[in-house]
């Protein structure tokens, strides 16, 4: 998942995502038992067993975490609140809980990659890392429309950061002039119950800083499969023929997939 920062991305690795805790509430899920996957991972991409009861904080009904204690050394407090993300947990019926600002903060600092990054950094870090996640999703979530008919409520299972590994599309892009990315995450959804991974690379406009517009991504599903390999090939087919206005030459269905991808792109 990206962040809003090189800095942060880098920092952070696989803590630059939602954390892996419950959200306070949670609803009934539409998905039926035996297509759930009942596997849980943390933060860390690491399984958990989800049976396992944390200790409660009674202020917030959060689980108590000692990363929320301020670093060695920081200056002031930084906010502990947590912001409760729109992405499903895959193995719950809960959604995604983003880190604080201080869990952030300690997870640059516990890294050695915090030496530039200030306390007062730590809200607006963290509010670009939210909404860069928040978008990623609407990607992820653009790409399994394609799949709607078998799966109505897709999960995000697990993610890792992987910042010192170029992908395959990155790489190709770079050998003809193209920007290297400054993050690299994968996503693994959970398609009611058939794991699917995404690849996200996430680039920094110089030119742009300051605006909406420094921050672009690209989100496809890995070639794990000959699945993905079809569904890439497909949602080509079904922009490019949305963009000229026609229906897919294929199914002769209107290019609904087709539009709503190339929106999700035109608002990342």
């Amino acid at each position: 998942m990206g962040a809003g920062s090189s800095k942060s991305s880098e920092a952070a690795g696989s803590n630059a995502g939602p954390s892996g805790n419950a959200a306070a509430s949670s609803s009934a899920c539409p998905v039926p038992e035996n297509v759930r996957s009942k596997v849980v991972y943390n933060v860390y991409n690491q399984r958990i067993d989800p049976s396992a009861c944390p200790k409660m904080d009674p202020r917030n009904n959060m689980p108590v975490e000692p990363n929320q204690q301020p670093f060695p050394g920081q200056r002031k407090p930084i906010s502990t609140e947590r912001m409760v993300s729109s992405i499903p947990k895959g193995g719950t019926d809960d959604a995604w809980v983003y880190p604080s600002p201080q869990m952030f903060y300690n997870a640059l600092k516990r890294k050695g990659k915090g030496d530039d990054v200030t306390e007062e950094d730590m809200d607006p870090v963290v509010h670009a890392h939210n909404s860069m996640n928040e978008v990623t999703w609407q990607h992820v979530l653009a790409w399994e429309r394609l799949h709607g008919g078998e799966c109505g409520d897709p999960r995000l299972l697990r993610f890792t950061g992987r910042p010192d590994e170029l992908s395959p599309l990155a790489r190709l892009s770079s050998w003809f002039g193209g920007q290297l990315p400054f993050d690299r995450h994968d996503w693994w959804v959970d398609r009611c119950g058939q794991e699917v991974r995404y690849v996200i690379d996430f680039y920094f406009h110089e030119e742009a800083a300051g605006t909406p517009e420094a921050f672009t991504l690209r989100v496809r599903p890995a070639v794990d499969t000959v699945e993905s390999v079809v569904d890439r090939s497909k949602m080509t087919i079904y922009q490019t023929f949305a963009r000229l206005g026609l229906p897919c030459p294929i199914t002769g269905t209107p290019g609904s997939i087709g539009k709503e991808a190339i929106q999700t792109e035109q608002h990342s």
